[in-house]
């Protein structure tokens, strides 16, 4: 069989198939119980499959390290699903199990069009092509104040540099100083009211995903020194305040306005537009 070969591909920006990649990415976390059921019904492996897939994940494939990380990504995002040991959840784990193989599958895909058959990619994309024949989204719906939530998120990587950015440490010890002086019972209840409203509007899995991009945003590499800043209990105690903060953000609409303020009064330096979509 001829083989399609195609120049290197150092980005996601350089992708020719980027489109159809943030497609599925922006998908995941709005994956509901109900697809997954869908999905694993529609995902049967073949002898095909399985070639396309190891095609697919070929080490010289195009950013396949980035498709391995999405993997990772995956199996945070649907971990609870996975192990189905709360009372909220309602897909069986095999189920979800089989589910998340056409949604690797799809990922994969996406990744290596440049480099698979037209039937190679058609087959590891049919199972969920079934489910979303069109890519709807492109990008995650993070609520009606996502203006701020990606604000926080996009500022959270500033704290990185805290190291050789003046800036950017007295940033992260304002935050840090505020934070001795909480409630952490007030806290506790706001953040569990928050997370109780992420599971009833069928946020949990973009809670997850906001938690994930901030965690990896504050741990990046100091692009002066390359080093990354300890991860002591003061970094810890920064990172759950931004994190909180995103994700009160994220339900800010299916809690109280008192629970918000609750959340967020800690890293308003960080969301200074904070009210603007009230």
């Amino acid at each position: 069989m001829v083989r399609r070969r195609t120049a290197a591909i150092d980005t996601l920006d350089e992708h020719p198939n980027l489109p159809e990649i943030l497609g599925v990415l922006a998908q995941l976390p709005h994956i509901c119980d109900s697809d997954l059921e869908r999905l694993a019904n529609a995902w049967h492996n073949t002898v095909a499959l399985a070639e396309a897939r190891a095609r697919a994940l070929d080490p010289d494939s195009p950013l396949v390290l980035e498709v391995l990380a999405a993997f990772e990504a995956v199996q945070c995002l649907f971990a609870e699903d996975l192990d189905g040991s709360e009372d909220y959840l309602l897909v069986d784990p095999e189920v979800a199990t089989v589910a998340l193989k056409a949604v690797r599958d799809a990922i994969a895909a996406t990744y290596a069009r440049p480099i698979l058959t037209r039937s190679e990619h058609a087959a590891l994309m049919s199972a969920w092509r079934v489910v979303y024949p069109t890519d709807a989204v492109d990008e995650p719906d993070l609520g009606q104040r996502s203006a701020e939530v990606k604000a926080l998120l996009q500022a959270m990587p500033l704290l990185a540099t805290r190291c050789h950015d003046g800036s950017a440490a007295e940033l992260y010890e304002s935050i840090l100083d505020m934070s001795w002086g909480l409630d952490e019972d007030v806290r506790s209840v706001a953040r569990d009211e928050a997370w109780h409203a992420a599971v009833l509007t069928s946020r949990r899995r973009v809670w997850g995903l906001v938690r994930r991009s901030g965690a990896e945003g504050i741990s990046r590499f100091c692009p002066t020194c390359k080093t990354r800043a300890d991860e002591d209990d003061d970094t810890f105690r920064v990172l759950t305040l931004c994190l909180d903060a995103a994700c009160a953000l994220l339900v800010a609409d299916a809690i109280d306005d008192n629970l918000v303020d609750v959340l967020t009064l800690p890293v308003q330096s960080l969301i200074p537009r904070q009210r603007a979509a009230d």
